[in-house]
């Protein structure tokens, strides 16, 4: 008799899709008969919420509580991780495969790609070069993939994946490749990444003609790929992890901490650099949200009355709170602070600019303690500042070491932010199927059991999927 395989699956983050932004998708609307709300995670930032739709679990039970946190067992704020271990729970490819032993995947820019049980693997990873230098590129497993998708595709677009040029090239990129996988390959499971939402919504807001624009451009980028999937059989599924809202208050929780006396600082070179291993509290700001992690537990009143007193703070969750809402894992800080709507947190330490590290005006995801979407902007201040970062992208082009210090300190130009839980269900996360769906909502933690129904509801057989 021959095998049945599971009904094939492609699931598409559309990372700040809304209902909102999808009315300006015609295609993609007309291509996603079943409509849902889709309710997601705090934080509602990628990583939690990724690994929230791929295991099932909340924050809690697979233990990323952000981007990135304070790793107690090291001593130091370590964002962007990329190692699949760092991910608890069972994942979706584990749980077919207890039906399809042979279940296969191909991860496209999925966050904690790396060392993770796929079978093809594509995430952003730049050369470092010993004289300090960072060139675009891709890590992908096998290793023969990463020629094959240079050759045809071009070399991964870094600098358009994200900092003050990024734009509609990353996306591209990957639904290109996402589309070659899902034809040669033929995976039982396609990932794939669509990352532009994110850039000018942060940038302009989630209101204005940018939003629109956006949309409109992701609408055009995903239509082969949807065509390629209908083709070949599979089921489409479309996710978003966040809604971005309109922001016009940042809060310097650090600096609030630091003028405290609660955060410390050592100096070097005349610049300033957080010192976790010496202060009392400090926080992570991760978009909407900030991980405090207070050192002893008789400082902790202290640090919420001053959280709860800062203007743009809504909420401060000590050990009931962090539970209530499923964040109440030993990585995340002792004290957790949620922004009011209209607000997020910064990273920012320093109390004079003139003694920020020299990493700030750069984009640097890895070196700062906290996320910073002025890394989005070239610093309006500058009127220089394009020249210089033409100059620097020459030297770079010759083999010479530069700097690109081009991100402004200043971090009102942004307009766009995500993390807490949405106010307003337009505005909201959403999830799109290919197929009609039982419910006008699902969590996100429905989203695992969801993609695993859908892989068993029709029989496809052997010779339908290549044989296999």
């Amino acid at each position: 008799m021959t095998p049945v395989t599971p009904t094939p699956i492609v699931l598409i983050d559309v990372v700040g899709l809304t209902p909102r932004l999808l009315a300006h998708m015609p295609k993609l609307s007309r291509a996603m008969p079943g409509q849902a709300a889709l309710g997601t995670v705090l934080p509602a930032v990628t990583c939690p919420v990724q690994s929230t739709f791929l295991t099932g679990e909340p924050p809690s039970g697979h233990g990323i509580v952000g981007n990135g946190w304070y790793f107690r067992e090291l001593g130091e704020v370590l964002l962007w991780r990329q190692h699949h271990a760092l991910v608890g729970g069972s994942k979706i490819w584990d749980d077919a495969r207890r039906l399809h032993p042979r279940y296969t995947v191909a991860n496209v820019c999925w966050w904690y790609a790396m060392g993770a049980d796929v079978d093809w693997t594509v995430t952003p990873r730049p050369i470092y070069h010993a004289d300090g230098r960072k060139s675009p590129d891709c890590y992908t497993s096998p290793p023969s993939l990463r020629v094959t998708l240079t050759r045809e595709l071009g070399r991964f677009p870094l600098f358009r994946y994200w900092g003050p040029k990024a734009g509609i090239a990353s996306t591209a990129w990957i639904v290109a490749a996402s589309r070659l996988l899902l034809n040669r390959e033929r995976p039982d499971l396609t990932l794939a990444y669509v990352p532009h939402l994110d850039y000018d919504l942060q940038r302009f807001g989630p209101d204005g003609p940018e939003a629109a624009a956006a949309a409109r451009q992701v609408d055009e980028a995903l239509a082969p790929l949807i065509a390629d999937a209908k083709a070949r059989g599979a089921v489409v599924v479309v996710v978003s992890e966040y809604g971005i809202s309109a922001v016009d208050r940042p809060v310097d929780v650090n600096r609030a901490l630091r003028r405290e006396g609660l955060l410390e600082v050592y100096r070097q070179a005349g610049m300033e650099y957080l010192d976790p291993w010496t202060s009392r509290a400090f926080a992570v700001a991760d978009h909407q949200v900030a991980h405090v992690y207070v050192r002893s537990p008789s400082d902790l009143a202290k640090v919420r009355s001053l959280l709860a007193s800062l203007p743009g703070v809504a909420d401060v969750l000590d050990e009931p709170g962090k539970a209530a809402h499923a964040l109440d894992h030993p990585r995340a800080g002792e004290l957790v602070a949620v922004a009011e709507p209209g607000s997020w947190f910064t990273y920012y330490y320093w109390l004079d600019d003139a003694r920020a590290p020299d990493f700030a005006r750069t984009v640097d995801i890895h070196r700062k303690p906290g996320y910073d979407p002025a890394e989005l902007f070239f610093d309006p201040a500058d009127p220089l500042v394009k020249l210089r970062a033409a100059s620097a992208l020459a030297r770079k082009e010759m083999g010479f070491r530069y700097t690109l210090d081009v991100v402004p300190l200043d971090p009102s130009p942004v307009r766009g932010s995500h993390g807490r839980l949405p106010d307003d269900p337009s505005g909201g996360p959403v999830l799109l199927c290919s197929e009609t769906l039982d419910r006008d909502r699902y969590e996100a933690t429905d989203v695992k059991s969801l993609i695993l129904a859908l892989a068993g509801r029709r029989e496809h057989r052997a010779a339908e999927t290549g044989g296999r």
